[in-house]
């Protein structure tokens, strides 16, 4: 495809001329010149003289836009769209360009893509004015290609973005306009990498080359000098190759068409800067093209040019049996020639060459030819759909400037895209990706925990709307919220949707469960405070007294009293006994007398502080510890050292507020010492049950120093307090147990 943007001495009355108007319809069928035609009659009264938003004519930028998509091969319909969709530009009411008017006139398919291009434009102007800064770890470029993707329901929609953004750089370049560094930044960012993706190389090559320009023009001018210097040298190089290869062929039997492949600029910058290059020592700055019927041919003239030629090693690539992953296919080589000057040599099928050169633009290509030669193959399209659908999962992967890489077969344009994801806009522009059916809600909690409790309203484009709306891709979301306050219980009703996100969800779920414990501690306290008042000990210190009972602070005594785990009666046995002894449990639950050589009564834990073993040490009853459990110390004001499993929630909650105070601790020696454990037991309610749990415990040997049941329903739970010398003890206890009748789970 020769370039679309050859310089016009006029391109002002180009929608008003007939051989302009011939010449972009000429490959269509009645019906598409008459489409095209109706559009340019309705937009040639009423865009001469009106400018576009960077300064050019927008009637020469509807005909140049449409000299482009004729270079793609698209269809009469992009073309016309292409046409309709720089009027949102003027008055809809005063040139009847709604979207009713516009499928009334020329048709639904028009229609939905004027309305989705102009959709992409507001886009453009809303993104221009932000930059780049986004949450951290986000990619706001990555996002706006998602959005701008996401947002075109119809690929031939970036298509037509594509297009108008190559139009614009052009007229940049030909009227000698300065180019805005940032519009040129843009177009490197965000548009070359679409133009890569979808595989339309020309057009991502003119991008590059422009916005290349406009960007480093002393480089550009630098290589392009370089290139011309050299000019008549490689094109009479070129010439004669050209000529030697088609007669060798043709000699063969081998129908092919051989010509010299054009560079860019762009392109030779950056492989020179990737692989560290001088200009002199690139490959294929000589570069050939062999087009032939089919594979087999292929390979009978790649024989045939090293033969002619000498290859050069490790410069061949078989891309026909082993596509690149994307599905570009051709077969690559360079070869050198009897003075040692190399050049490279691309082979590959009419069909390969459409596919690289024009991708997703192809399939209108042969669309086209298909109406007058018969239909596409449905297996065919099916395949494209396939690649279409992959589209939005997009990676982030930085875009190659080798000419080798191609996109697979695009999608029929007619085909939707099944987006997992919304993609949303701040009131700065920064884009926010959200699943679908997210609502303002999810929209305010993505941006920050706290704004989503204290979400009370949001505008969408402005306007008011309730909270359950369902946020589209392309919206400006702003979120109205209270100075304090929480999030209703009425969003975690799935049915209600007010949340599409589990995120959000969670973040819900987390406050209610903050303000719940809050609750239970206020009236763990209540009740302590109480107690302790009934006892006449009002001056306790109460982080002191929790320690005491095993628990990491107050706080967890508070939570254990509210939920009816941890009895009021411990605490007046607390001050039954000395400060510095543990606190027992009634004689009155004791099964088994202790043995001697119990922790309990030692206190001798047999745990080493920082490898010494004759610190003051105490095991919580929070967790309680036993060998080979891993352990860390808490540092307790005035009690030595608290021993915890390390996976203890009271000592995670302690160590998160107070973590200087936490210390390492290992097992020691700990000879025949014995360990007091819980063990919990539901079983359904048995007469005999508490008779064959103490059958178990006798049958193992283990002392029970400890016992507390409740029955509720017919299901008891029992807490059994035994002494062990080893985790072996405890797993052989939890297995007898299992296989108690009636019992339905054990644990430690």
């Amino acid at each position: 495809m020769h370039s679309p943007l050859l310089p016009s001495a006029d391109t002002h009355d180009l929608l008003s001329d007939a051989v302009w108007l011939e010449s972009c319809t000429a490959d269509l069928d009645e019906a598409g010149k008459k489409l095209v035609t109706a559009a340019r009659d309705k937009v040639v009264k009423v865009l001469p003289g009106r400018i576009a938003s960077t300064g050019e004519p927008l009637d020469s930028h509807a005909a140049m836009m449409v000299t482009v998509l004729v270079g793609l091969g698209s269809d009469a319909v992009t073309r016309a769209s292409a046409l309709l969709a720089v009027m949102p530009e003027l008055e809809d009411n005063e040139n009847n360009t709604r979207p009713e008017t516009l499928s009334r006139e020329f048709g639904p398919e028009v229609a939905k893509l004027v309305q989705g291009t102009r959709a992409l434009y507001r886009l453009g102007t809303l993104t221009a004015q932000s930059g780049d800064i986004g949450a951290p770890g986000s990619d706001q470029k990555e996002m706006k290609r998602r959005m701008l993707l996401a947002m075109a329901v119809d690929l031939r929609i970036v298509l037509l973005r594509l297009a108008s953004r190559l139009q614009s750089l052009s007229w940049y370049a030909i009227s000698k306009t300065p180019c805005p560094e940032a519009f040129a930044k843009e177009t490197m960012e965000l548009y070359t990498p679409l133009a890569n993706r979808l595989g339309i190389w020309q057009v991502k090559w003119e991008m590059e080359d422009f916005a290349f320009r406009f960007l480093k023009p002393d480089v550009y001018k630098q290589i392009a000098k370089q290139l011309e210097e050299k000019r008549t040298e490689r094109e009479s190089f070129i010439t004669n190759v050209v000529q030697q290869l088609s007669e060798a062929l043709k000699a063969e039997g081998v129908d092919a068409e051989v010509y010299g492949r054009p560079k860019h600029i762009y392109s030779i910058w950056n492989k020179m800067r990737n692989k560290h290059l001088d200009f002199d020592q690139l490959f294929d700055l000589r570069a050939l093209r062999v087009i032939v019927d089919d594979e087999r041919s292929c390979y009978a003239a790649l024989a045939l040019i090293h033969a002619m030629w000498t290859p050069v090693p490790a410069e061949f690539d078989d891309y026909i049996s082993r596509p690149k992953p994307n599905g570009y296919r051709s077969l690559h080589t360079v070869v050198a020639d009897e003075q040692g000057r190399c050049f490279e040599v691309q082979i590959r099928t009419q069909e390969m060459h459409e596919f690289a050169e024009y991708g997703m633009a192809a399939h209108w290509r042969y669309k086209e030819a298909g109406a007058a030669g018969g239909k596409v193959a449905a297996t065919a399209d099916e395949q494209k759909i396939a690649w279409m659908r992959q589209l939005l999962a997009w990676d982030k992967s930085t875009p190659t400037a080798d000419s080798t890489t191609a996109a697979p077969e695009a999608a029929p344009a007619t085909e939707s895209l099944q987006a997992e994801h919304v993609y949303v806009l701040t009131p700065q522009a920064r884009v926010i990706e959200l699943p679908v059916g997210a609502t303002p809600v999810d929209f305010a909690y993505h941006l920050h925990t706290d704004l989503g409790h204290r979400c009370r309203g949001a505008k969408v484009d402005g306007l008011m709307v309730p909270l359950l709306t369902r946020l589209q891709t392309g919206q400006t979301v702003e979120i109205i919220a209270a100075k304090s306050g929480g999030p209703s219980r009425d969003w975690l009703n799935a049915q209600l949707g007010f949340l599409a996100s589990p995120r959000s969800r969670a973040k819900v779920r987390a406050w209610f469960n903050a303000v719940e414990l809050q609750q239970r501690m206020s009236q763990g306290q209540t009740m302590v405070e109480k107690e302790l008042q009934r006892l006449g000990k009002t001056a306790t210190n109460l982080e002191q007294l929790a320690q005491r009972l095993g628990f990491a602070q107050a706080d967890d005594l508070y939570v254990a009293v509210a939920k009816d785990e941890f009895s009021l009666r411990h605490i007046e046995q607390a001050f039954k006994q000395p400060s510095e002894a543990p606190v027992q449990e009634d004689n009155s639950s004791r099964v088994f007398n202790s043995a001697t050589s119990s922790v309990t009564r030692t206190g001798k834990s047999g745990v080493l502080v920082v490898g010494v073993d004759s610190l003051l040490t105490q095991l919580a009853r929070c967790c309680r510890p036993a060998p080979p459990d891993e352990i860390v110390g808490f540092v307790t004001r005035g009690r030595g050292v608290s021993i915890h499993r390390r996976d203890c929630h009271s000592f995670l909650g302690l160590s998160a507020t107070q973590p200087e105070r936490v210390i390492d601790v290992t097992w020691g020696a700990t000879g025949e010492a014995l360990y007091p454990v819980d063990l919990f037991i539901q079983a359904q309610e048995n007469p005999n049950l508490l008779r064959d749990v103490s059958e178990v415990f006798a049958r193992l040997r283990l002392n029970v120093v400890g016992v507390n049941t409740q029955s509720r329903r017919s299901l008891s739970q029992m807490v059994f307090t035994v002494e062990v010398n080893s985790g072996e003890q405890i797993q052989r206890a939890l297995t007898a147990l299992n296989e108690i009748p009636g019992v339905e789970a054990v644990r430690q």
